[in-house]
């Protein structure tokens, strides 16, 4: 199966968010998730579950 690499995965999300000129904040509120969650998904934090 194949797996995402975080860090990658992180630093594309931040890289578009800030061609876009969103804050972390902006991009939360269209996607309806906290600004934490986008914050995790930048610095690779972000764990998914396992079954």
């Amino acid at each position: 199966m194949y797996e995402l690499d975080r860090e990658k995965f992180g630093s594309f999300i931040a890289r578009l968010r800030k061609e876009k000129g969103y804050t972390q904040k902006e991009l939360a509120e269209k996607l309806s998730i906290s600004d934490k969650a986008v914050s995790k998904w930048e610095t690779g934090v972000s764990q998914t579950k396992r079954y």
